[in-house]
């Protein structure tokens, strides 16, 4: 865990804001532009491939389980993934934790439905520019990045399903 990242996790956590400017991370793919393939390994089921997904438009939701807005914003990432949508998609986790059983670990509390994988090499935390957490990104069904959201949210409600709604109508 970067202590940027710990620092502004606990920022939020305790009602506070962060204003940090977006500096790319390294080989970050940005919205417009397509996901490069990368192999995931299975927190909670099989290893796959990004291009698994491909195909179907994909929300990734990049987390940790120190992350306290993390936490609070999984219970409707599920809800979501769970409700009919006008526009079908997939909704993913991956995991930025150091240590795989803390990921699991939390993963088996809160009873995790969803795909979840770990980014051990930080190569997806790098390419879908992770640099603070949480972090949501959608894809469209040929792997190009449409959208990305920094922090929290209620992901099952009608504002945020608007917005990935916008994007997968190719509004913004």
């Amino acid at each position: 865990m970067s202590p940027v990242r710990y620092l502004l996790c606990a920022s939020l956590l305790f009602g506070g804001t962060a204003h940090v400017v977006h500096a790319k991370t390294p080989g970050e793919v940005e919205v417009g532009q397509t996901v490069r393939e990368a192999k995931m390994r299975g927190l909670n089921g099989p290893d796959r491939t990004l291009s698994a997904y491909r195909g179907k438009a994909l929300l990734i939701n990049v987390w940790a389980s120190w992350c306290g807005p993390c936490r609070a914003e999984m219970g409707t990432l599920e809800r979501l993934a769970w409700q009919e949508q006008s526009i079908p998609f997939a909704v993913i986790g991956i995991s930025t934790d150091d240590h795989e059983t803390a990921a699991k670990g939390y993963l088996r509390a809160s009873n995790a439905t969803l795909n979840h994988y770990i980014d051990k090499a930080l190569e997806l935390e790098n390419m879908l520019g992770a640099d603070r957490l949480p972090l949501t990104i959608l894809l469209d069904a040929q792997g190009k990045v449409l959208g990305k959201h920094y922090g929290a949210r209620e992901w099952d409600q009608p504002e945020a399903k608007a917005w990935i709604e916008s994007r997968l109508r190719g509004r913004k």
